[in-house]
């Protein structure tokens, strides 16, 4: 039987079960174990599937995930993200779109936080949403904001969907943070300045933040900041030791852990009842993440040991195309995959594939990392499977209906696909600061 005919049966086996509701995890890891033991017998098959889970499960950086994830919770369930909104709101004072402009910053801080989209969008979906529509702002504005500076945690340092491409490629996470770090505060700067503009030009969509603080001059409003203070240093300790060598990223996902308990603690937050709802939510959320990376990697494994792999990157290499024309089309499958695949069950199954071909192509794979994680982000908010749309309206207040957030996001998405050109086509926005550190 040939790899083509292969690859099809294993496609369609794929979408079949997903179809009738298997778990994607459990659908990959089914289908690989049926290959394995088609292909090589059943002690072979399910010894090779085997081996192939223990490497994975084996990689030190791996452990970062837990980290950050549990950092993430404690910070969610010690009010970190209500005091960031306040003082900025009152810090930026009284200005047309000053409540969505701190917003799109407030986001940015929690995804240096943090590193999980789902958690930030609910966040702000709870935390600013009601806060733009009690205001007055338009619907679709305060929406398409929170979903777009939400998604943000896909590129800002540390994100985990950097951490787990970096684990997929084997290249170095340290680099993937800094390389991913402009290109996320360009997105930030984009959404900014959409802000700005729209307001402008409609100012029925945005009424200033009228409130005595926000009134105060600039330096008397500096004191309202106190509650950036701590998340602040947090942050940068984080950050800080893993751009300074003096830790690599799993230590520092550990150090981010045991600081996020250290602010709980400050802010008179930690007791036993909080500690134990954000680990039991770690340990949901990390074993989901497990589940899929077990199937994808089995799947892969088993696929590029019949030839899959060697396949698919001849296919690649061969098109009649232009390098920078190949990696778009890498790109587009991505995209196409992102409307019925988790973004880790796609990292693990397609970067083994791409990332030689990328090598291969002439370009850097970390540059690609950062692509490939705004590809991500795009899918993330794309009607009509986007999650982020699907985490917003689990939380959006009442009127909010979800054929308004899909409409909402549309113009974010524009400005995404705007900031993956830009990086696509000028590699040193995503590559100076990596090059710097070397």
């Amino acid at each position: 039987m040939g790899i083509e005919l292969i690859t099809l049966l294993i496609v369609v086996a794929l979408l079949g079960l997903m179809a009738v509701g298997v778990p994607l995890g459990i659908t990959t890891l089914t289908v690989s174990l049926v290959t394995a033991i088609l292909y090589f017998g059943e002690r072979a098959g399910f010894f090779i599937v085997a081996a192939n889970v223990g490497e994975v499960l084996h990689k030190y950086e791996l452990i970062a995930v837990p980290f950050f994830v549990f950092m993430a919770n404690v910070l969610e369930r010690s009010g970190i993200a209500k005091s960031l909104f306040d003082s900025m709101a009152i810090a930026g004072g009284r200005f047309r779109g000053s409540v969505g402009v701190q917003t799109c910053i407030v986001a940015v801080l929690l995804a240096a936080m943090s590193g999980i989209m789902g958690g930030e969008i609910v966040m702000l979906g709870l935390i600013a949403l009601p806060q733009m529509l009690r205001l007055g702002y338009d619907k679709k504005l305060s929406i398409g904001i929170i979903c777009a500076a939400g998604a943000l945690a896909t590129l800002i340092p540390p994100s985990v969907v950097l951490i787990v491409y970096g684990l997929a490629a084997q290249v170095s996470i340290t680099k993937l943070f800094a390389a991913s770090a402009v290109p996320g505060l360009m997105l930030a700067t984009l959404y900014i300045t959409y802000i700005l503009v729209r307001v402008r030009l409609k100012p029925e969509m945005a009424p200033i933040y009228d409130i005595p603080e926000t009134g105060l001059p600039f330096f008397q409003r500096l004191k309202f900041l106190k509650g950036i203070i701590l998340p602040g240093l947090l942050i940068a300790t984080v950050l800080g030791v893993i751009y300074s060598g003096i830790a690599t990223v799993t230590e520092a996902a550990a150090i981010g852990a045991v600081g996020a308990l250290v602010v709980a603690g400050v802010r008179k937050e930690l007791n036993w009842t909080m500690a134990r709802d954000a680990m039991r939510q770690t340990v949901l959320t990390v074993g989901s993440i497990i589940w899929l990376v077990l199937g994808a990697v089995s799947l892969i494994g088993i696929y590029n040991r019949i030839g899959g792999g060697d396949f698919l990157r001849g296919v690649l290499t061969g098109l009649d195309m232009a390098p920078i024309m190949i990696v778009l089309v890498m790109m587009l499958i991505v995209m196409v995959l992102g409307t019925f695949l988790e973004w880790i069950a796609i990292i693990f199954i397609t970067v083994p594939i791409f990332a030689p071909v990328v090598v291969d192509l002439g370009f850097d794979p970390v540059w690609f990392g950062v692509l490939f994680a705004m590809n991500i982000q795009i899918y993330y908010l794309s009607p009509p499977f986007g999650p982020a749309c699907f985490f917003l309206k689990s939380v959006a207040p009442k009127g909010v209906e979800l054929q308004d957030i899909f409409v909402a996001v549309l113009p974010f998405i524009a400005l995404q696909a705007l900031g993956l050109a830009a990086v696509l086509f000028l590699p040193d926005i995503a590559m100076w600061l990596p090059n710097m550190l070397d």
